[in-house]
């Protein structure tokens, strides 16, 4: 599940994804803006510019902007940073797998499905830019019926 931390990244870097090419945007104007706790943001904020897909300028003409282009920053890849792997369960991370103690992953039907989860989100955004994301309509995102 993206947790709030998640969520709030995603949001921020739409925000900025708005701006013209190099603008600045203050953190206390991204977090009013998209309701987000400035603090939280901060610390947020803060692992997007390690992870490369902001950066930041302190003193009085500060804020923040994204790094490179919204069509070069995947979805995947800030979830990643953020939430870390996007198994459902560990034995079926492909970033971060860790064995199961308590069951034979050979036959493991839970893990089966699990992998199969995970294929299915990494699928999804893995190929879903920053751009795509902001630019989508709500009928792009539905998911397939049948």
């Amino acid at each position: 599940m993206l947790t709030r931390k998640g969520k709030y990244g995603l949001k921020a870097l739409i925000h900025l994804s708005h701006l013209p090419q190099g603008q600045l945007a203050l953190v206390n104007d991204i977090a009013t803006t998209n309701s987000i706790p400035k603090k939280f943001l901060d610390a947020i904020l803060g692992e997007l510019r390690n992870a490369g897909f902001v950066q930041s300028r302190k003193g009085k003409d500060g804020g923040y902007r994204l790094a490179r282009h919204p069509d070069e920053i995947w979805i995947g890849d800030v979830v990643r940073v953020l939430d870390g792997p996007l198994a459902p369960i560990s034995c079926a991370s492909a970033t971060r797998y860790e064995r199961c103690h308590d069951c034979d992953e050979a036959s493991c039907q839970v893990r089966r499905m699990m992998m199969d989860v995970r294929r299915a989100i990494a699928e999804i955004l893995d190929h879903r830019s920053l751009a795509q994301m902001r630019d989508a309509k709500e009928s792009d995102l539905s998911l397939p019926s049948g």
